[in-house]
């Protein structure tokens, strides 16, 4: 297994490995170990470089052949797939958003500014806790990572008034954006996700859109499978997740003037070319565009 530390980031002076932080670890050594296949829906040159300076107590796999038992290299095979589905499907919507700004809204470990070909003049954000975006900008110094567009980092927590830190980095309420929310609304209550959407909202010119990635309203934390390769990575999903009872957002945007459009697992992966899926629940995987 790929398990060199860094020789300057320490994991310890950020919490990129332990709670919160952990998961979006592990959720850059999915995108590693997709990236490492032989025909990956993905290519993220930089996310093994994440697990190499975390250095983390619970070595993380970058690809499978980093597994030794073969029910754990099926589990994992079957978590990088999902992950390569949601990823690639955000990706082509970002990208064929046709917005000159994105805001990546808790951008954790998020490489979409140095791998996805933007166009021209294209300004990306990426908003996140100052500890986070330290780790990652080192991390990616030492890759040599360069970004493919006007890539701006907001150093902000999403649970208190983000809006006035965004307009200080340069965003621009007068035209459209493409907002990305992947995987944060699992670790809001439903007073602070009701707030970003809020804000999101009051942000958002004609023409924007966007993007979300969080467990269904009545699947947060079922997923017995998933959850039991998250603890051998030390992850215990049920203590850094909330499952507080919330209205659904996929509702409720349509009352603001949204038009949304939901997804299933099974879509997904007969759009991509994957194995077919036999799940067709609802998974909160879903664009929306502003207005109607």
């Amino acid at each position: 297994m790929e398990n060199t530390p860094s020789t300057s980031v320490n994991s310890s002076d950020s919490s990129i490995a332990t709670g919160v932080g952990l998961t979006a670890l592990v959720t850059a050594a999915l995108r590693a170990v997709e990236t490492n296949t032989g025909d990956p829906l993905i290519d993220d040159p930089f996310a093994a470089q994440f697990v190499r300076c975390a250095n983390p107590e619970n070595p993380l796999p970058v690809r499978l052949a980093d597994v030794d038992r073969d029910d754990d290299r099926t589990l994992l095979k079957f978590a990088a797939d999902g992950m390569a589905l949601r990823t690639r499907y955000l990706d082509d919507h970002l990208l064929g958003s046709g917005a000159a700004q994105v805001v990546i809204l808790a951008a954790g470990l998020d490489t979409r500014a140095f791998r996805l070909g933007w166009p021209q003049g294209c300004t990306v954000f990426e908003m996140d806790q100052q500890s986070v975006l330290e780790f990652k900008q080192d991390a990616l110094d030492q890759a040599g990572a360069r970004p493919r567009c006007d890539r701006r980092t907001v150093p902000v927590d999403l649970r208190e008034d983000w809006a006035a830190a965004l307009v200080a980095a340069g965003f621009d309420q007068t035209r459209p954006t493409a907002w990305l929310a992947e995987g944060l609304l699992p670790y809001l209550s439903p007073a602070e996700e009701e707030r970003l959407f809020d804000l999101v909202h009051k942000l958002s010119a004609p023409g924007s859109s966007i993007a979300v990635w969080a467990m269904a309203q009545d699947a947060r934390g079922a997923d017995q499978r998933l959850s039991s390769m998250y603890a051998t990575f030390g992850v215990q999903m049920t203590s850094v997740t909330n499952t507080e009872p919330r209205r659904n957002i996929v509702d409720h945007l349509p009352s603001l003037g949204w038009a949304v459009t939901e997804n299933t697992i099974a879509e997904l992966a007969e759009r991509y070319h994957r194995p077919p899926s036999s799940s067709r629940r609802r998974i909160s995987l879903f664009t929306a565009r502003y207005p109607a």
